[in-house]
């Protein structure tokens, strides 16, 4: 059976490549939390509370979101 190479044996251009594409789907998947968020206030479904409890808010729809759609980090 053949095991994945090590994050540290890929070449560094690899490296790179692999890490901007993560962080490219980081943006996207925060720019659609922030107008899934926008989209819900304006409906009147989540209350605009502003501020730092607007921000809190945001956190948990991410951390919630992201708990669902990739689970523990490590597991593939």
């Amino acid at each position: 059976m053949r095991t994945a190479p090590s994050w540290n044996t890929l070449p560094e251009e690899l490296q790179l490549v692999l890490s901007r594409e993560a962080l490219r789907r980081a943006a996207e998947t925060l720019a659609e939390h922030a107008e899934l968020l926008a989209e819900e206030m304006e409906r009147g479904t989540l209350t605009d509370r502003g501020g730092p409890d607007a921000l809190r808010l945001f956190a948990a729809v991410v951390r919630a979101t992201n708990d669902d759609a990739f689970g523990p980090v490590g597991h593939a």
